[in-house]
């Protein structure tokens, strides 16, 4: 059976681990934008991926 929903966008490599900055380790998201992740638009998706989450790789995982 397949699911009539295409898949959720998600810069999720595996690699769980919060920092003490309250950051994951893998994919540089906040606790707020992990568990809010489904609820957000596609376009709000869109932008945490290609935006917000490679500059904050850039400098070091920091906010």
């Amino acid at each position: 059976m397949s699911s009539s929903f295409p898949p959720v966008l998600s810069p999720c490599i595996g690699v769980c681990e919060l920092g003490p900055d309250g950051l994951c380790a893998g994919c540089h998201r906040t606790t707020a934008e992990i568990a809010g992740w489904l609820s957000f638009s596609p376009a709000q998706r869109q932008y945490l991926m290609d935006v917000a989450l490679p500059e904050r790789a850039e400098r070091g995982g920091r906010v």
